[in-house]
């Protein structure tokens, strides 16, 4: 079925579902369209010769988070380990989990597994430390169906680190120097990663100011500044397969609308980032627009994509009147 697929038309009510084009997420995510600038791989080379985390911060839509897989990606070390930091957490997770009242149930009961290893679940970086070794070494730690496919060398993402609790970080000190963690529950051993297969931490922070000066320092530091119109020129023509050229009269057109609608003096309270950009153009094109047409002949297509760039209803009130004084130009 032909886009637009919902009308609001009860007339249009279909006895059989139709069906929707799926976007390329793909083709969006592909770590081959990823295009990092020339501050950024240097810090990633400095964290790589340092054996320390890179601590990476920028506004939400800079590629922080693509990072960790683009590096794993060129670097042939697989997909990265990820850990989502949320409120709740406490350093621990990051290594492990443990499944403390399934355990005290088995024990209360005498059903089920006796054995605490069966309580055990790694996570990120405990996975990373355990697959950096040879299996025969840490055969004791490793519950049934842990796939070991080391020892081998990881990337572990800790995305939004400052979403974690400030005791978070500051517990993490001596484990993250030294890349090992201990489990109470099998003994307390130290479980240490190997030497030459240690794993790279990136970690990412929406702002830094939340994390402890002994965690900084223990840290290679980047900011990643918004992508400048070339920046964004080649991510586009990357991830969105309608745009073949930087001279296509739409994509310039969405741009200079783009640039304007983050100035500062715009008043919005999130400003598009990257991420919205191109579920903008995405949407445009799925609209019928054609590269070589212009926002300006199409006012009406870009006024009723708007809500891929704003969210909320306040931005779009301002959204709105700012691309109605920028069509005027």
């Amino acid at each position: 079925m032909s886009f637009p697929y919902y009308t609001g038309n009860p007339i249009n009510h279909r006895s059989e579902p139709i069906q929707i084009e799926p976007p390329d997420r793909d083709k969006q995510t592909d770590p081959a369209g990823y295009r990092p600038e020339k501050g950024l791989i240097d810090a990633v080379n400095v964290a790589l010769v340092l054996g320390q985390p890179l601590l990476v911060t920028g506004e939400p839509g800079t590629g922080k988070t693509q990072l960790a897989t683009h590096v794993a990606w060129e670097l042939g070390f697989g997909k990265p380990l990820k850990f989502e930091t949320k409120s709740t957490n406490i350093a621990r997770d990051l290594f492990y989990s443990y499944d403390t009242l399934g355990r005290f149930h088995a024990a209360q009961t005498k059903e089920g597994s006796q054995d605490s290893l069966d309580y055990i679940t790694y996570n990120a970086l405990g996975i990373a430390i355990l697959r950096s070794v040879p299996e025969h070494e840490v055969s004791k730690w490793l519950p049934k169906g842990f796939k070991h496919d080391g020892p081998r060398k990881s990337v572990v993402l800790i995305d939004e680190i400052d979403k974690a609790p400030r005791d978070f970080p500051n517990d993490l000190l001596n484990e993250v120097e030294s890349m090992f963690f201990r489990v109470p529950e099998l003994g307390n051993e130290p479980i240490r990663a190997s030497k030459d297969m240690r794993p790279f931490l990136i970690i990412t922070s929406n702002s830094e100011k939340h994390l402890p000066d002994a965690f900084l320092r223990r840290c290679v530091y980047y900011h990643i500044p918004f992508p400048d119109k070339k920046q964004l020129t080649d991510i586009i023509l990357k991830r969105v397969d309608h745009f073949k050229s930087a001279d296509d009269p739409l994509l310039a057109d969405a741009l200079s609308f783009f640039s304007r609608l983050r100035e500062p003096n715009t008043g919005l309270r999130k400003a598009p980032a990257t991420a919205e950009l191109l579920g903008w153009l995405i949407s445009l094109t799925a609209h019928g627009l054609k590269p070589n047409q212009t926002l300006h002949a199409n006012s009406d297509v870009a006024k009723s994509t708007l809500n891929a760039l704003v969210k909320s209803s306040e931005d779009q009130v301002i959204a709105d009147k700012v691309l109605t004084d920028w069509l005027t130009q």
